[in-house]
C-alpha cells in the first residue's frame, strides 16, 4: 500500500508537467480520426437496425416496462441511441488503450525511466507485437466480461463494483506490460506481475473509476445530438488523460518494484557467493 501511495503521488506530479501533457495530443487526434470516420459512416445504419429490431421484437414494450420499475420510463425515447453507444464503448475504450500504449507509455518510460531509474539496466522483454496481442487477448475477455455482466447495469450499486473491476483487470494487464517492457526480462516481469497483483489490480480498478467521467459523457452523447460531436471529443480526450495518468502510475510502481526485485536477487547472489567461500 505505501509503494502505490507513493506512485500515485509521483504520477500525480509528473502528470502535470508539459511534456506529459502533450502526450495526450497524438492519441487523441488518431481516436478522434478513427472515431470520427467510424461514427460518421456507421453510427446511423447500427441505430436504424437496433430501432428496426426493437420494434419488430416488442422491444420498446419490454424496456418501457423495466425502466418504469426504476422511475425511469422518460429514458425509453432515448433507449436505442444509449444501447448503441453502450455497445460502442469498449471499442473506444479499447482504440485509447492501444494508442496511448504504443505512443504515449514508451515516452512515459523514457521519462520517468531517466529521471528516476537511471541506475536500472533495460532488458527489453517485451515488443510492440508483444503489446499488440496483450492488448487484444485482454480486451477479448474484458469484452466478454463487459456483455455478461451487462445485465447487471440496470443496478447501479453492481455496476460500480463490476465495471470498475473489469476495467481494473484490463488497465492492469495491459499497462503492466507496456511499463516494464523495455527494462524487464519476461521472467522478471511474470514475478512482479504475481508478487504485486493486488496492488496492481486496485490501481487499474481506481483507474476505471476515474473512468467514470467520460463514460458519462460518451453516453451522454445518446441525450443530445448537437452536443454530440463536443461530448464524445471530450470523452475521448478524458479517457486518453486517465490512461496516460495510468501509465505514469504503473510506471513508478512498476519501475520500483522491478528496482527491489534485482536489489534481492543481487542481495541473494551475494550471500551465496558468501556461504560458498
Amino acid at each position: 500500500m505505501r509503494l502505490m501511495t507513493i506512485s500515485f503521488g509521483r504520477a500525480l506530479l509528473s502528470q502535470l508537467h508539459i511534456r506529459m501533457l502533450l502526450l495526450t495530443v497524438l492519441p487523441f487526434v488518431m481516436s478522434i480520426v478513427l472515431w470520427g470516420v467510424a461514427l460518421w459512416l456507421g453510427l446511423q445504419p447500427m441505430i436504424d437496425w437496433l430501432q428496426d429490431y426493437f420494434v419488430g421484437h416488442n422491444g420498446f414494450g419490454v424496456a418501457g416496462s423495466i425502466l418504469s420499475w426504476f422511475n425511469m420510463g422518460a429514458l425509453k425515447t432515448v433507449i436505442v441511441p444509449l444501447i448503441a453507444m453502450w455497445a460502442l464503448l469498449p471499442l473506444m475504450i479499447l482504440t485509447a488503450l492501444v494508442f496511448v500504449g504504443l505512443w504515449a507509455v514508451p515516452a512515459i518510460a523514457r521519462h520517468v525511466g531517466g529521471r528516476h531509474y537511471a541506475h536500472l539496466e533495460q532488458r527489453h522483454g517485451g515488443s510492440v507485437a508483444g503489446s499488440l496481442w496483450t492488448s487484444l487477448w485482454c480486451f477479448a475477455v474484458f469484452v466478454f466480461g463487459w456483455i455478461v455482466t451487462l445485465p447487471l447495469s440496470i443496478f447501479p450499486p453492481l455496476a460500480f463494483v463490476i465495471h470498475p473491476l473489469l476495467w481494473g483487470w484490463l488497465t492492469y494487464r495491459v499497462m503492466a506490460y507496456d511499463t516494464l517492457a523495455d527494462y524487464a526480462t519476461p521472467e522478471e516481469r511474470r514475478a512482479i506481475l504475481h508478487a504485486h497483483r493486488w496492488p496492481l489490480l486496485l490501481v487499474g480498478a481506481i483507474a476505471g473509476t476515474m473512468g467514470a467521467a467520460p463514460t458519462l459523457l460518451w453516453l451522454g452523447g445518446a441525450l443530445s445530438v448537437i452536443f454530440f460531436p463536443i461530448l464524445a471529443a471530450g470523452a475521448i480526450w478524458l479517457y486518453v488523460l486517465v490512461f496516460v495518468f495510468t501509465g505514469l502510475w504503473f510506471q513508478y510502481y512498476c519501475l520500483e518494484a522491478l528496482s527491489s526485485l534485482r536489489a534481492a536477487a543481487s542481495a541473494d547472489t551475494v550471500s551465496a557467493s558468501s556461504a560458498g567461500n
